[in-house]
């Protein structure tokens, strides 16, 4: 798979305790430590807490929270990693979603200059995204992801059961993406997550989907690492729907980054319909099963201007121009693609009346 050796090792398995055990070997007593975010403190650390004793591993908890995914928290790590003797020889293990593993692997990415980093993520989105791909960040003048750095996880430790503690809207969540990674490279992912029962979830058959999942994103990174070209395919559903996340950041009833994911994908299919061509009744099939799923966000006419402004902001855009990944069929991507303000603007129309 290309220069596959640049990410890093990532394992599935039912026993992460045997996995970490492997690893905490590596490094001196007393130099491996935990980061963590409150509620998966109080779920799954019960269970943890006589493995950590037993290796010398000290732990600090965060306050969970996407609005908590700022400098004050990374602060609060590098404070415990100084004030714990942490030196460049250490290890830091994070365990939890996304927002924590973002936010632990930006602090110990910048801590002594970098320190070596594992990631255990238990939610779905966190274990099909944010563990893959060595991007750390945090948010930053109410602008997502703003500050971060590409470094590399040693390992990342990926086990489905995990997920039997998160509520359904953070299932869906993870869902979005992998419906997004099906989307760019493979029709049979998708097909697998069009027939996956999402009522009654088999947690087994999802490891195994997850993998799926998890190596269209390896396939891109492994190809791109630094996003200068096809890894751009990742960004598919996210120029609009980082615009979406922003934008409803302000707003109490913010939705989940999947779901805002999901509605940037509805628009970005109309895009690539009018664009690259993609066949409408695929567009319109699509558009509808995920409907089904996320329901939608009420936007008016009069927020396309601040929405357009948003996109404006990303991260990807080159020379001013907002940069799109669209497709012209499923499973293929066209990258750069540059949309005028007047078709964006019909996009977001189509999203706002659709039924």
């Amino acid at each position: 798979m290309g220069n596959s050796k640049i990410y890093s090792k990532i394992i599935y398995t039912t026993s992460p305790e045997n996995e970490l055990n492997q690893w905490i070997d590596k490094y001196e007593k007393g130099k491996v430590f935990i980061a963590t975010e409150e509620n998966v403190d109080q779920l799954w650390m019960p269970q943890f807490n006589s493995f950590l004793d037993k290796h010398f591993i000290r732990k600090v908890v965060v306050t969970s929270g996407e609005k908590n995914k700022k400098l004050n928290s990374v602060t609060e790590i590098w404070e415990f990693l100084s004030k714990n003797g942490a030196d460049r020889k250490s290890l830091l293990i994070n365990l939890g979603g996304g927002m924590l593993t973002d936010l632990a692997g930006f602090a110990a990415s910048t801590f002594k200059r970098g320190i070596d980093f594992l990631n255990i993520p238990t939610t779905l989105l966190s274990q099909v995204d944010a563990s893959v791909g060595g991007k750390t960040g945090i948010n930053f003048n109410g602008l997502k992801n703003e500050i971060g750095t590409f470094k590399e996880p040693v390992a990342v430790i990926i086990n489905s059961r995990f997920l039997q503690t998160i509520d359904p809207e953070n299932f869906l969540s993870g869902f979005a993406e992998m419906i997004k990674h099906g989307l760019i490279k493979s029709p049979a992912h998708l097909e697998e997550l069009e027939n996956f029962n999402l009522k009654k979830i088999d947690y087994q058959n999802l490891q195994e989907i997850i993998r799926h999942s998890v190596e269209v994103k390896e396939y891109f990174v492994g190809h791109d690492p630094t996003e200068k070209n096809i890894r751009k395919a990742l960004n598919f559903g996210h120029t609009v729907g980082h615009a979406f996340e922003s934008f409803g950041m302000g707003q109490k009833n913010q939705a989940l980054h999947g779901y805002n994911v999901a509605w940037g994908m509805i628009v970005e299919l109309y895009l690539s319909v009018k664009e690259c061509g993609l066949d409408e009744m695929e567009c319109t099939k699509i558009t509808n099963w995920l409907l089904s799923i996320y329901g939608k966000m009420n936007i008016e006419k009069d927020d396309f201007e601040r929405l357009y402004e948003l996109m404006t902001h990303d991260k990807k855009n080159e020379a001013g121009r907002i940069n799109f990944t669209l497709l012209p069929e499923i499973g293929r991507i066209e990258i750069n693609q540059h949309c005028n303000k007047e078709l964006i603007f019909d996009a977001l129309e189509y999203f706002r009346t659709i039924q």
